[in-house]
């Protein structure tokens, strides 16, 4: 599977707008917050690679 990176743009309730890393001018993502990491905050970098989400190793 494609390895893609997000930015957590938006966290609205039970959901986060993800926008892709480099493809910038797509739209949001919207994604369950059940479905991503719990330390997640606006601003988290993310990937998702075989069908799960984790954040971005620094």
């Amino acid at each position: 599977m494609e390895r893609r990176e997000y930015r957590v743009v938006l966290i609205d309730g039970d959901y986060a707008h993800l926008q892709r890393l480099d493809e910038p001018e797509d739209e949001l993502f919207l994604v369950a917050r059940a479905l991503l990491p719990p330390e997640i905050d606006e601003g988290s970098e993310l990937v998702y690679e075989m069908l799960q989400f984790r954040m971005k190793d620094e």
